[in-house]
């Protein structure tokens, strides 16, 4: 390309520049875009986050409920063969006597 001109090298300059300006343009777009993915992501996470929370706390309730009535069930067995093994002795005791 030849420049015959002041003038030309002028336009051939603003050109340029006005490609690279459109070019970083562009690219602040590009990461614009990006970033705002990067919310929608962060924002759907933290409501899976929340719902896997609310999930966890409601299953480590019903656990230690059923922890729970499972203990009462062995203290409630461990009482009723304390009496049948005190009646078993008793009616020892009168066969016996």
């Amino acid at each position: 390309m030849t420049l015959e001109t002041p003038t030309d090298y002028i336009q051939t300059q603003d050109k340029g520049e006005t490609l690279e300006h459109q070019e970083l343009l562009r690219q602040f777009e590009a990461i614009e875009a990006k970033v705002e993915r990067l919310i929608e992501v962060c924002k759907s996470l933290e409501s899976t986050n929340l719902e896997l929370s609310t999930i966890t706390e409601r299953l480590e309730k019903e656990l230690r409920e059923k922890t729970e009535a499972e203990q009462s069930v062995i203290e409630e067995r461990a009482q009723i063969r304390s009496r049948v093994e005190s009646l078993l002795g008793k009616l020892a005791d009168i066969a016996q006597g």
